[in-house]
């Protein structure tokens, strides 16, 4: 009998760890998409946000390399600046670049937009401005930066939305989708999982062995013929 109710109580012990065991993974999971979500930005949303810095801080040290090479820092900064000319002047390339990512930075890393109109309207302005400006202007005529300072804006800028269309956005669904699927699994999975049995859950009190010899008596006498 005590062999049967330890048998028992193993088998249903291994039961309650095999429970155990199953529910881990699950719980595993969602604890690190919470994790996840209470991150203040993915890391792919990061990495976007550092390339639209690049871009400013590129555009910048061209323009900065363009003055220097053109006669100085500061006499050109009065010819392009003070005495700005549509058709002659890299500033306003400059500020497109200042616009940009004021406006990305603004959109995906301060509000944490997930959708792609701001971008599309960034691209869209910088692309019909340089567009015009390379037509319109007498920029290729300044030498090489006429030719790379509007291709590098106009490369950066399509880059980056490429780097949001194809990489930030669908990733940031894939990871939200998955985590509503790891939680709805767990949410479907009993809330309190059998935990390992004690052997006062399954007590059987030992039989008595006196009560055992008198019934043997009384079986005895029963059984015996009457002389």
């Amino acid at each position: 009998m005590d062999s049967q109710c330890s048998s028992s109580v193993g088998s249903r012990a291994t039961i309650g760890g095999v429970g155990n065991i199953n529910s881990t993974p699950i719980s595993a999971r969602i604890e690190s998409y919470e994790g996840g979500e209470k991150k203040c930005i993915s890391d792919v949303r990061r990495t976007f946000c550092l390339f639209v810095t690049f871009d400013l801080l590129f555009v910048t040290l061209l323009w900065i390399i363009e003055l220097n090479v053109n006669g100085g820092v500061q006499e050109q900064l009065k010819t392009e600046v003070l005495k700005y000319d549509y058709h002659k002047s890299f500033f306003d390339i400059f500020l497109l670049a200042v616009f940009r990512f004021a406006a990305l930075i603004l959109a995906y890393a301060v509000c944490k937009l997930r959708h792609w109109w701001a971008i599309a309207i960034t691209t869209a302005i910088t692309t019909g401005f340089l567009i015009v400006k390379v037509v319109v202007s007498k920029l290729l005529s300044q030498g090489a930066f006429g030719y790379l300072l509007p291709i590098v804006s106009f490369i950066l800028a399509w880059i980056e939305t490429w780097l949001l269309d194809f990489k930030v956005l669908p990733q940031e669904a894939g990871d939200e989708i998955r985590y509503l699927s790891v939680q709805n699994a767990l949410d479907r999975e009993p809330l309190l999982h059998p935990g390992p049995i004690t052997d006062g859950q399954f007590y059987s009190p030992p039989e008595s062995m006196a009560d055992s010899d008198e019934d043997l008596d009384d079986k005895y006498y029963l059984e015996k013929p009457i002389v």
